[in-house]
């Protein structure tokens, strides 16, 4: 896929406020300081599109980013939520629930997961909430070029391994990095061909 232009659109602060538009939707979330906004920047080739910052859990609202006026990446905040008080990370966790829950344009969760880690419970029960709440979602390691290729792959693939012990069938899983732009085209491709099936029913 090849991204002519991407633009910010709007964000909301419930997902009552999101655009009036039937364009598909494409979430991306993951823990604080998981590389979410470098990511979106380096998919959309557009290194100030979403704001980077060096304090993790900057993100409060559903952003909407518009990409070739055909679809949309929503830059949802990151859950773990960084130094917040109860109250602000129950308002933050029903928004984001909201949004993933109520919006029918949404067709696919992109969860990050800084592939330099473990399995930490904190995703694995967001991942267990979308499988039960039959979300589509896909599993984007992160950091890649902190570790390597084949330290990458390694990791990954444990990663993914650790599911089977809930899940019969694993979802997609991409590795990439901001940094090297690594896995770009494999996420792009992947967007690309659940666009052209939607298109086509």
């Amino acid at each position: 896929m090849d991204i002519k232009k991407a633009a910010f659109t709007l964000s909301s602060p419930r997902v009552g406020l999101c655009p009036i538009d039937n364009k598909p939707e494409y979430a991306f979330i993951g823990r604080s300081n998981v590389g979410k906004s470098s990511l979106i920047n380096m998919l959309c080739n557009h290194k100030g599109l979403a704001k980077t910052s060096a304090t993790p859990g900057k993100t409060l609202l559903i952003n909407h980013f518009i990409v070739n006026n055909e679809w949309y990446i929503v830059d949802l905040p990151g859950y773990g939520f960084a130094k917040r008080s109860k109250t602000e990370r129950q308002k933050l966790d029903n928004m984001i629930r909201g949004y993933i829950l109520q919006r029918e344009q949404l067709v696919n969760v992109f969860v990050l997961i800084d592939i330099r880690h473990e399995q930490q419970a904190i995703d694995r029960e967001f991942i267990t909430w979308l499988g039960q709440s039959n979300i589509p979602f896909s599993i984007v390691f992160t950091k890649a070029d902190k570790l390597g290729t084949e330290r990458a792959k390694s990791n990954a693939t444990a990663w993914m391994e650790a599911l089977k012990d809930e899940w019969e069938e694993l979802p997609p899983h991409f590795i990439t990095s901001a940094e090297k732009r690594i896995g770009r085209d494999d996420v792009l491709n992947y967007i690309d061909d659940i666009n052209k099936n939607l298109n086509a029913d």
